[in-house]
């Protein structure tokens, strides 16, 4: 599940709430011409009288904050732009009680009863859910050309032993923060690979500040996303795609490795850091104390606030670096879209899942609910730039993304890695550890 920081009062731009900068944008919303799928065995529910009547849809969704009345308000732009359908939103736990809205959404979709029609997704919930035979599968319903329009990783998160189970709608990824102003002092650019980083970091501590990188490695979710992504960027797997376990292969033992070494060998990350989540790592960056840090999108809207931050106009994002030979990479977080199984009306289900991973509906949802589009396209309105304009920064590093370890026992296998690399990186015997949590994995799966 994604991971979130501690309850808290948030910033007023995070990955769950951003400031309501483009709510005009959505008046302008308009219906398309949109694929559809076969409808159910059930009858479905229906709305109005005479040549009025319309099929009532519900939407299952975490409780985003963002616009004038939530989710309602923007589903009722699809239902003023066409005649055939009325959606009604039930709204679930926000995505910071992500367990409760897991627990609520498994439990409306194992009915199998015409709940549910549409709903919204945690990312790492997809391959469980398809698994359980709650979802519709989509292969028929969406077009390869579609399909090319999203975020490749997203739709890899999407697509479970080869069928796509999911469509894209909003994403999140890590990036590299780092101060502009520090950076210009020192003659140097971002660093692209993971050792120029350490260099970078050390002569950042040594002239200027405290700290010179911060990440997070708290034993939870956040350092499932950390290790994805310095895996990931050293060409290794976790799982492969043939589901066979990989966590102690060469490629993985490296990037812990490294992890660790940035606070014991390198030194240019503090041992807080295996006690940081999202906003303990934070904090220091944005005042002032810290040269570069691994964060989520919402941080670069922190950074801009004076109320929050004292290094406003000094910040700017890039991709993640990479091991030699490998590529930049970010874990996937977000939220994704899915029929269920238990529809009574797939078709008019279809039609509104394509509304809202359509091009204008997704710059909407961006400018007023602050969550970024999974659609490439997007990031070329003006619009975007002008209202998010840290997404548009963040472009790059949501085409690096890359998902965590797709499987229906996610929860579990995340359990047990957050267990054993939290070992490997406190007491060492990094190889050891991990062949042994390859066992427990293999275990799982």
């Amino acid at each position: 599940m994604e991971p979130h920081p501690p309850t808290q009062p948030e910033p007023p731009w995070t990955r769950r709430r951003a400031l309501s900068t483009g709510a005009a944008a959505l008046g302008a919303l308009a219906a398309t011409p949109l694929l559809s799928a076969c409808g159910g065995d059930e009858p479905a529910r229906r709305v109005g009288g005479g040549g009025g009547r319309r099929t009532e849809l519900t939407f299952a969704c975490a409780a985003f904050t963002g616009g004038a009345a939530g989710m309602q308000s923007f589903a009722d732009r699809y239902n003023t732009a066409q005649s055939r359908y009325r959606v009604t939103v039930r709204n679930l736990p926000p995505p910071s009680s992500s367990t409760e809205c897991h627990q609520q959404l498994t439990q409306l979709l194992a009915r199998k009863d015409g709940t549910v029609d549409v709903f919204a997704q945690d990312v790492v919930w997809i391959a469980e859910l398809a698994a359980a035979g709650w979802v519709h599968p989509l292969d028929q319903d969406v077009s390869a050309s579609l399909r090319r329009s999203f975020f490749p990783g997203v739709v890899e998160a999407c697509t479970y032993r080869g069928r796509l189970v999911a469509l894209p709608w909003y994403v999140d990824a890590g990036g590299l923060y780092y101060r502009t102003d520090l950076m210009s002092a020192l003659g140097r650019k971002p660093p692209t690979d993971w050792h120029e980083l350490a260099d970078t970091a050390a002569e950042m501590q040594q002239r200027r500040v405290p700290m010179g990188y911060l990440w997070q490695a708290k034993q939870a979710e956040i350092l499932l996303c950390d290790l994805v992504e310095f895996i990931a960027s050293n060409r290794g797997r976790i799982i492969d795609p043939s589901g066979a376990v990989r966590v102690d292969s060469p490629e993985c033992v490296e990037a812990v490795q490294f992890m660790r070494d940035l606070v014991y060998r390198y030194k240019v990350s503090p041992s807080e850091v295996f006690s940081w989540d999202e906003e303990p790592s934070r904090r220091p960056f944005t005042a002032g104390r810290v040269g570069m840090m691994r964060h989520w999108s919402y941080v670069y809207g922190v950074s801009q606030n004076p109320d929050q931050s004292k290094v406003v106009g000094k910040v700017d994002v890039a991709p993640l670096p990479r091991f030699p030979g490998g590529t930049s990479s970010s874990c996937l977080g977000g939220y994704q879209l899915g029929v269920a199984a238990g529809s009574r009306n797939k078709e008019g289900a279809m039609d509104f899942l394509h509304w809202l991973a359509g091009t204008e509906a997704q710059l909407a949802f961006a400018l007023d609910f602050g969550n970024a589009p999974s659609r490439v396209s997007v990031y070329d309105e003006k619009k975007l730039a002008k209202g998010q304009p840290a997404m548009v920064k963040l472009k790059e590093a949501f085409g690096n993304g890359v998902p965590r370890p797709v499987t229906p026992h996610y929860s579990r296998v995340s359990l047990a890695l957050q267990s054993a690399v939290s070992r490997a990186l406190v007491y060492g015997d990094v190889r050891g550890t991990l062949r042994s949590a390859r066992r427990d994995l293999e275990a799982i799966v």
